[in-house]
């Protein structure tokens, strides 16, 4: 039986370096895990409780197509809270996870063959799910000198149909101020190009609040999630904020491609929603593990860092090192035994001297991965 050619998609590395660091777990090995995005902490207690009640008295069938009405009306009213935006709940969209809705966004917007800009680094699925589509990926490869973020230019430069931004970022955690948001978005509609905004990482940030999409235009697809914040990430489940004009659109297909997102987790999402004491005690744990490798990792030999702004990640230039970023990971995993991202997951031409690492795990983990690092470093 045949194959698509859309189905030639590059694999996700660090899923595969996740599952060598499964074998070796079995083997009995104590890993120490700095290559997954995904919060060491389970769902907030809250939200466990509310699905377990809500589990005996509700049958759990198919939602509307869009998503429970409370959820999307609490998800409008933390804009209010958040970013002070009057938001309407018709404009939200929940969706099975984020890529749930990049599916939608990018099968709503762009036709076969258009050309969509994502920097470089940048979360890989990106790249893929629109390969998958029919659609083209443009690599926008950024610099350190713009925080690894696409600049105005790029749109014209690329000819792009779209631009899709994330902020803060994967795998640099670096985050778009208000004035080069609005610049990236003002090129893109000059341009006649449809802007995203990947939003998954808000509420993770440090010295200074990300700014949402929102604030800048209405004329945006902004997409977020449970996963990360709100530490839901197996849950599957996600929103985004669709223009008025574009909600029924967005209804069609995701009736007929998802018919509603899971109604499980929906009721957990919109009780984990209440739960700021415990999420805040999260980000007090990102936090003191930000500062332990901004100082450890340098001493570890990894100094070449973009300083995050958000997220849970710190992302290094290792081309002194290595040009093999794959083969390194590998190394310090089978040496060291610490699971870390090759660069090549990130940005296929300059990857194999990056490496991500993630600081999502408990304090007393990164404190062990960090000493491991060093010993190995030193030993090399």
């Amino acid at each position: 039986m045949r194959n698509s050619t859309r189905s030639e998609v590059d694999p996700f590395i660090v899923m595969d370096v996740m599952e060598a660091a499964r074998r070796a777990e079995a083997e009995g090995r104590h890993i120490i895990h700095m290559e997954v995005g995904q919060p060491g902490t389970p769902a907030p207690e809250g939200a466990r409780a509310a699905l377990s009640r809500a589990m005996q008295e509700d049958p759990m069938g198919y939602t509307v197509a869009l998503g429970l009405p409370a959820l999307r009306a609490r998800i409008a009213r933390l804009y209010g809270e958040w970013y002070d935006i009057d938001l309407s709940p018709e404009r939200v969209v929940i969706t099975p996870g984020s890529s749930g809705a990049f599916i939608l966004a990018f099968t709503a917007l762009f036709d076969t063959g258009a050309r969509v800009g994502i920097g470089a680094p940048g979360y890989p699925s990106y790249r893929q799910i629109l390969k998958a589509l029919d659609l083209c990926p443009v690599d926008i490869e950024t610099t350190a000198e713009h925080r690894y973020q696409p600049v105005p230019g790029d749109v014209a430069a690329h000819k792009l149909d779209g631009l899709l931004v994330a902020s803060p970022a994967n795998p640099t955690g670096t985050m778009l101020d208000g004035d080069a948001l609005a610049a990236l978005m003002g090129a893109a509609q000059e341009a006649g190009a449809g802007f995203i905004s990947d939003e998954i990482y808000h509420g993770i940030e440090y010295d200074t609040r990300a700014v949402t999409a929102l604030e800048v235009s209405d004329e945006a697809y902004v997409i977020n999630s449970f996963s990360k914040y709100f530490s839901m990430t197996g849950w599957r489940v996600g929103w985004m904020v669709v223009p008025e004009t574009h909600v029924r659109r967005i209804e069609r297909l995701a009736q007929n491609l998802f018919i509603c997102p899971p109604h499980a987790s929906q009721v957990a999402a919109l009780a984990a929603m209440e739960c700021g004491p415990e999420l805040q005690a999260n980000m007090d744990v990102y936090r003191a593990n930000r500062a332990l490798m901004l100082e450890g990792l340098p001493k570890a030999g990894f100094d070449r860092i973009a300083p995050p702004d958000g997220a849970f990640y710190v992302y290094a230039d290792v081309s002194h090192l290595t040009d093999d970023s794959r083969a390194f990971a590998a190394e310090i995993l089978e040496r060291a035994g610490v699971a870390v991202t090759p660069g090549l997951d990130f940005d296929p031409v300059r990857g194999g001297g990056t490496l991500r690492f993630s600081y999502a795990r408990s304090t007393a983990d990164i404190e062990d991965g960090l000493g491991r690092l060093a010993a190995f470093t030193a030993a090399r």
